[in-house]
């Protein structure tokens, strides 16, 4: 009988042969010399590009399972090229815009393939992928009237989204419809009603966000929960100190994230978890409200209070941005008085200065990344022991940029050398956090769609 109380269990067993291999990779990075230090710690950019490119013309018949993501392939791929600081020619630009609007439903949203049926996952991975191409061709692509039309369809009473007809609700397809409502700015209080509702209901006692109500907090829904309500303007209804904790002890010993307690490091929640801390160094001041309630006025407006009733009058401050409503607004779904200001909220969040210091380890992340999920042949991976794919390359390099601009108090400004691991050869381009799109692509689309 105990023999068998100390058997160790399969999790346990995984845990220590993964702790094993990065301990490996770590003992073996210490004992060389600096030289075959900086070689090891060296972001492999041209590797990364040939590996992601060709992806892009063919894959292998694996990717047979990925039939109803292809929209998401090309956004992975297309993603990892933009933050490697490159472009596809004009050919692949074309051949991508055209599949991209053979997957557009004429009802509005984007399927997984051509012929399939309109999912919000994939209207995401196919939005960011025609962003991420840029220019009036792919920008112009994008039917917005559709696709609003399609987005009220997906709402449903709780203030929630279904994922497709018939399809689950969660918070994953909160932040999907969300962020792309707010990218094509036809963000409106329509859209935005109970939203807040929703995803508070799924914050959980760890002080993560499930994916919905009951379940366990994880880092992906953490991710897309705060960011769909920071874009809607409802931060504060969550406690934040409570998310703050429960995600920064998702950093385990070998230097990377897990997505859930007692679960494996995984090399893509560097982003999903290390997201998280890139929004949050924006909220200095609702935290420190929360923080301290005592000193927080009665008369103060909570982010909670917006709504859509036409006969008040509303005054928020994000980020600079101050929200206002009233009865006299002529607004519509594309833009005038308070929907246009809703639109905006990701603009103007990403042009305050973030005040707070990282709240996790960036340089011991970005070890993780680069020595322990980087392919020498190209590629990223999840962990030691596993392959590399086009999912795990992208949130990989995803989460090295967002570590690389951590301490930097401005979305766009250089970083300093200390604040990369290896070469400062190895930057990359820095990302919108709310919308995960290399910035200079984000502010493209703005305008473009401004002007529209």
């Amino acid at each position: 009988m105990e023999t068998e109380r100390l058997r160790p269990t399969v999790t346990q067993r995984e845990q220590w042969e993964v702790e094993a291999k990065v301990s490996d990779i770590y003992q073996l990075f210490s004992s060389v010399p600096h030289h075959a230090q900086t070689i090891m710690s060296e972001l492999r950019r041209d590797k990364h590009l040939d590996f992601v490119t060709k992806g892009l013309g063919r894959l292998g018949p694996s990717y047979c399972v990925l039939d109803a993501n292809r929209p998401w392939l090309c956004y992975w791929i297309l993603h990892s090229i933009a933050l490697l600081g490159d472009s596809v020619d004009s050919e692949l630009e074309n051949n991508s815009i055209d599949f991209l609007n053979r997957c557009q439903d004429p009802c509005g949203g984007y399927a997984g393939g051509p012929g399939q049926i309109p999912h919000l996952a994939t209207t995401y991975g196919a939005v960011n992928s025609l962003l991420t191409l840029g220019g009036q061709r792919a920008l112009s692509s994008i039917n917005r009237d559709n696709m609003r039309t399609f987005m009220l369809r997906m709402k449903q009473p709780s203030g929630a989204f279904r994922m497709h007809d018939a399809g689950e609700i969660d918070v994953r397809a909160c932040y999907t419809a969300i962020s792309v409502a707010s990218v094509l700015k036809i963000l409106d209080y329509e859209l935005v009603q109970n939203v807040g509702d929703y995803i508070l209901s799924c914050q959980t006692y760890e002080g993560g966000i499930a994916g919905e109500p009951g379940s366990e907090a994880h880092g992906g829904y953490t991710f897309c929960g705060l960011a769909a309500m920071i874009l809607i303007n409802e931060s504060d209804r969550l406690d934040l100190p409570s998310l703050i904790n429960w995600v920064a002890f998702r950093q385990g010993v070998e230097c990377g994230f897990q997505g859930r307690a007692n679960k494996l490091v995984d090399g893509c929640y560097s982003f999903w978890q290390g997201g998280v801390f890139a929004l949050i160094r924006r909220l200095h001041s609702l935290i420190d409200q929360q923080l301290r309630p005592s000193e927080v006025g009665e008369g103060n407006l909570t982010s909670g209070n917006i709504k859509t009733a036409a006969s008040s009058t509303l005054s928020k401050q994000v980020c600079g941005l101050e929200l206002t409503s009233s009865d006299d607004d002529e607004t519509s779904h594309f833009g005038g008085g308070a929907d246009a200001e809703l639109s905006d909220i990701g603009y103007y969040f990403v042009k305050g200065r973030a005040e707070l210091e990282p709240l996790f380890h960036s340089i011991a992340l970005q070890q993780y990344i680069l020595l322990c999920s980087q392919v020498q042949e190209g590629g990223f991976r999840d962990k030691p022991g596993k392959h590399r794919d086009y999912y795990h390359t992208c949130y990989c390099l995803c989460g090295l940029s967002v570590c690389q601009y951590s301490w930097s108090k401005l979305a766009d400004s250089s970083p300093l050398p200390r604040s990369l691991f290896g070469p400062y050869s190895n930057l990359l381009e820095p990302i919108h956090p709310l919308y995960n799109i290399v910035l200079d692509k984000y502010e493209e689309a703005h305008d473009f769609f401004s002007r529209s």
